[in-house]
């Protein structure tokens, strides 16, 4: 069994974000790129990333497009828009004061 992957909440569009400032996505990427990153530690279901792309799709943080993936099969990709890109730098910022306020706490 794999150790829990719950993230705070509106941390895993912080996650997905990030992910796409590297370059476009489709979501099955996005998901194996976090779960690398992590080192295997965060594990994103589909029930909970594709949702999130909806709603950052939603809010125009992020831009989906069809196009054939490197397996030449049609997949949905995401990339970011200006206002995501800025959206990132806001969050990126938030969270580096409520890591260090947490860390602040735990010692």
């Amino acid at each position: 069994m794999s150790p829990s992957t719950d993230l705070l909440q509106g941390t895993l569009d912080l996650l997905v974000l990030r992910t796409l400032a590297l370059e476009p996505m489709h979501g099955w990427g996005i998901a194996q790129r976090i779960q690398q990153v992590s080192r295997d530690a965060l594990q994103i279901g589909q029930g909970s990333l594709y949702p999130a792309l909806h709603r950052l799709e939603y809010k125009g943080w992020v831009l989906a497009e069809w196009r054939a993936s490197e397996n030449n099969r049609r997949a949905k990709f995401y990339s970011l828009t200006r206002t995501g890109r800025r959206q990132l730098e806001a969050e990126l910022k938030d969270w580096e004061r409520v890591s260090t306020a947490i860390a602040l706490v735990l010692k």
